[in-house]
């Protein structure tokens, strides 16, 4: 059986604000851990009205400090928007603080659109290698190998996982090359992730970090007491999906009946495509959704998206999937 993590994206509910939602999110984290999960993400967002974790490694700490024994870290981290050396002291210190729970997952992506990207002043570099030797670097510094000619303080000697994150094939090649566990972002980009897991495990080198390819998937899942509830549940991501793709990001919305019921067919079958990869129902139908989507990438480790609006419901909607996932045969 795979292991089990969370991807928490902080989310601003309507009506709510950012000290609730990184309140809610030290609370989820706090409750994942009783329930036995193995890791807790948070993703680096910038400009999003609705998503409250754009200072990544800020909001790392604030859950590594509610917790004891579960993993914290980035699911990811986008590397081209910092300095190598700024992320290997970051992350140093988060280590120093919470020894032996910190994970470093990277992604090449911005994480906002070219506007934000400009007012986060990155230098756009467009050279193929650019993110590689960017994750190289990082490992330099972690290693305090001498190659670089700096010592990161903190950081030298961290130990920090690094972890590739992408949603495409590209990552599936840079984490095979260099020998890191790869994690496929399927709750949102599930058009290439059996190539790219494929192209992952086929073409990968053992490293000093792994000696044997370590895959992760991730997938949506929204558990309630009912089909029904659960439904219902899953129209706040599905509305937020569409406001999304229609240029309109919003705070995320509260549920709505009979969402799907009005929406144009073409409307209907984008969310089809990009939420494909999601269990959505009650105790059974999520045990079936998470046993076909084991069985379809044999994913060493899952990585759980549960968009809620109602904190409580979501809290339930994780503790249904914790207990489905220990009955997979």
């Amino acid at each position: 059986m795979p292991k089990f993590s969370l991807l928490d994206l902080v989310p601003i509910v309507e009506g709510g604000n950012v000290a609730t939602a990184l309140a809610n999110a030290a609370d989820l984290a706090a409750h994942a851990e009783h329930l036995g999960f193995t890791r807790y993400w948070v993703a680096e967002h910038h400009g999003m009205k609705g998503i409250a974790s754009a200072a990544t490694s800020v909001v790392i700490g604030h859950i590594a400090a509610v917790t004891k024994t579960i993993r914290v870290g980035s699911g990811g981290i986008m590397l081209p928007n910092h300095s190598p050396l700024v992320i290997a002291e970051q992350f140093g210190t988060l280590d120093a603080l919470y020894p032996g729970r910190i994970d470093l997952g990277l992604g090449r992506a911005p994480g906002s659109d070219q506007r934000v990207a400009v007012a986060i002043r990155r230098t756009l570099d467009s050279e193929p290698n650019a993110f590689p030797r960017d994750v190289m670097e990082l490992q330099s510094y972690f290693a305090d190998d001498g190659q670089t000619g700096i010592v990161a303080t903190p950081g030298a000697g961290a130990n920090v996982p690094l972890y590739i994150l992408g949603s495409s094939l590209y990552g599936a090649q840079v984490a095979a090359a260099l020998g890191l566990p790869f994690a496929f972002a399927s709750h949102f980009a599930p058009q290439m992730l059996d190539e790219a897991i494929h192209i992952y495990r086929s073409h990968f080198k053992p490293s000093a970090a792994l000696d044997a390819p370590y895959a992760m998937a991730a997938m949506n899942i929204i558990a309630a007491e009912t089909d029904a509830e659960a439904e219902y549940l899953a129209s706040s991501l599905q509305q937020s999906f569409v406001a999304l793709r229609t240029g309109q990001p919003r705070q995320m919305p509260p549920p709505v009946e009979g969402y799907l019921a009005s929406l144009p067919t073409h409307f209907v079958s984008a969310l089809d495509d990009v939420l494909s990869c999601s269990a959505i129902g009650a105790a059974e139908t999520v045990k079936a959704g998470i046993a076909n989507f084991v069985e379809r990438t044999q994913a060493d480790e899952i990585i759980v998206a549960s968009s809620v609006f109602d904190h409580e419901k979501r809290k339930r909607s994780l503790e249904i999937a914790a207990g489905v996932s220990t009955r997979l045969h």
